[in-house]
């Protein structure tokens, strides 16, 4: 009987260690703030910069514990300047894209074929002192402007484009940055920037492996199939654990046992790259500032930061609720990914674990049109699983089991006519049918919508509302560049002569998604 509870103590112990270590999987890299304490928040909410991610991004010119000797030393002094002593020891972080200058006259395709120069970044190598850069080690491209690193979900559709233009190379290349990323973090973080690596994006890397197998016979789904899995326990961990009404991490298991996913980062602290935003917002809520702030990050890990979408009033980021939604989106993507494993194991070799992925992937496909489609809006929401109640915020995420070809043909009707009659603006699609301040909200929108949207109809033969969108987002695309000379970020849909703008920082050029997205239309899908 000793013995047995001996073992039982051990087993415990073994299992908080388990979770200890699960959740503190990326101590071993150490953010700005923790690099720098005391004055990385002193740097950032005194405003030295203009944009927060400027110092989490900047270059040490000393080691870090020669900075905080020295900061620590003279932070006290009477006559200590902060913003010379940050000009002293830091160097802002390169911009590669300040000195190229497009050619508006030579048209659209060569500014494309142009940009992908522009924003391809070589294998990355270790800086003198440590930085926030996670190293990577093949080429990839970058989104442009203030984004220095790879995105995740940005580089779907960048690869779109990169298919187009024939650069299966770099897609291969950055393909197995991802999969280099899932190996070392056990996830693919937002970014490769160490302050990421509380949270992921929406899990397209199934669909870029996907998209690389399509395009080059030498590879298999198979080949990424350790990779896949990875990814998918990073989504499912706890799942196992879970009673019927509760949620750990990225999962909830609802009341009749579906399990379905949520967007979960796991800080709750102040975003570095956002920080002095972030410590501001706290004052506006009466939410427990915890609690807020990882519906902030949460929300960021959506990609859609920020949108009325995650607001419980439907208007108010100070009432953020985005671990209390299921969405739709998220969950259609992880379907996705199971349908991949599944595929991957069949390919070498593992009936039974395809089978068990079928499954899963079914048992998933059930439950999206059983918690997503809101009959009374004719279309799909998102759902909240704490006071079990549909959204009736209307996005564009109602695109997406179009796309991933899950929505019956009635329901995949009830949407087009949706889009066609509420949606549909002069330069494209809106985002939401709620116009604020937010960048993902009407009259904003942007490139990966566009097209998930666009592909989605095509998927079941909505092709003339397919092309009417897919030429006006073109024209648009092509109007703003030539008035500018530059592709934007996101674009205003309403006032096309607009260039965009809103959100929380300027309006970003260059732009990675929206080349990828663009060049892929303007060749016919």
């Amino acid at each position: 009987m000793i013995n047995q509870n001996l073992l039982s103590m051990k087993m415990m112990v073994l299992t908080c260690l388990l979770f200890i270590s699960s959740q503190l999987f990326a101590q071993n890299e150490l953010s700005p703030r923790q690099t720098y304490p005391d004055l990385f928040e002193k740097v950032q909410m005194a405003r030295i910069y203009p944009d927060s991610k400027s110092f989490a991004d900047a270059i040490p010119k000393k080691s870090p514990s020669e900075i905080m000797k020295a900061y620590n030393t003279l932070k006290n002094n009477q006559n200590f300047n902060l913003t010379a002593f940050v000009n002293e020891y830091f160097n802002m972080p390169e911009s590669h894209h300040a000195t190229y200058q497009s050619n508006i006259s030579a048209g659209i395709e060569k500014h494309l074929d142009t940009l992908w120069t522009v924003l391809k970044r070589d294998p990355d190598t270790a800086s003198t002192y440590q930085t926030s850069l996670l190293p990577l080690p093949k080429p990839y491209i970058v989104p442009g402007g203030r984004f220095r690193e790879i995105y995740y979900w940005d580089s779907y559709f960048t690869m779109l484009g990169l298919q187009k233009a024939g650069k299966l190379k770099t897609i291969k290349d950055m393909v197995d940055n991802f999969a280099y990323l899932i190996n070392k973090y056990g996830f693919i973080p937002n970014g490769n920037r160490t302050y990421y690596l509380t949270r992921s994006q929406p899990p397209f890397f199934a669909a870029m492996v996907q998209l690389l197998t399509q395009h080059n016979k030498n590879v298999k789904l198979a080949d990424y199939k350790d990779v896949l899995e990875k990814e998918y326990n990073f989504w499912m961990k706890g799942a196992s654990q879970l009673s019927n009404g509760k949620a750990i991490n990225h999962v909830v298991k609802l009341a009749d046992g579906a399990i379905l996913n949520r967007y979960y980062d796991a800080g709750d602290q102040p975003r570095e790259e956002s920080y002095r935003e972030d410590f501001e917002a706290v004052k506006s809520t009466k939410q427990v500032p915890s609690i807020f702030l990882r519906n902030v990050r949460s929300a960021a890990e959506s990609g859609w930061d920020f949108s009325s979408r995650w607001f419980a009033d439907g208007k108010s980021y100070n009432q953020i609720i985005t671990t209390d939604l299921l969405p739709v989106d998220l969950n259609t993507l992880l379907y996705n990914l199971e349908t991949a494993i599944a595929t991957a194991n069949n390919e070498a070799g593992n009936r039974t674990k395809a089978a068990l992925f079928n499954k899963k992937a079914n048992l998933r496909k059930i439950a999206i049109l059983k918690y997503f489609w809101n009959k009374k809006q004719g279309f799909f929401t998102d759902y909240n699983w704490k006071n079990r109640s549909l959204s009736n915020q209307l996005t564009l995420a109602a695109a997406f089991p179009l796309y991933f070809k899950l929505a019956t043909l009635v329901q995949a009707k009830a949407v087009k006519e949706k889009l066609q009659r509420n949606f549909l603006k002069t330069g494209g699609l809106i985002t939401t049918l709620t116009t604020t301040k937010e960048q993902w909200d009407s009259p904003k929108a942007w490139a990966p919508l566009q097209y998930i949207s666009i592909a989605g109809l095509r998927n079941y033969g909505y092709d003339k509302l397919a092309d009417t969108i897919s030429v006006r987002w073109i024209n648009l695309n092509i109007s703003v560049f030539k008035g500018t000379g530059k592709l934007m970020e996101k674009y205003n849909v309403v006032e096309t002569d607009s260039k965009g703008g809103g959100g929380e920082y300027p309006l970003q050029d260059g732009f990675g998604w929206t080349n990828g997205v663009l060049l892929k239309l303007m060749k016919n899908n």
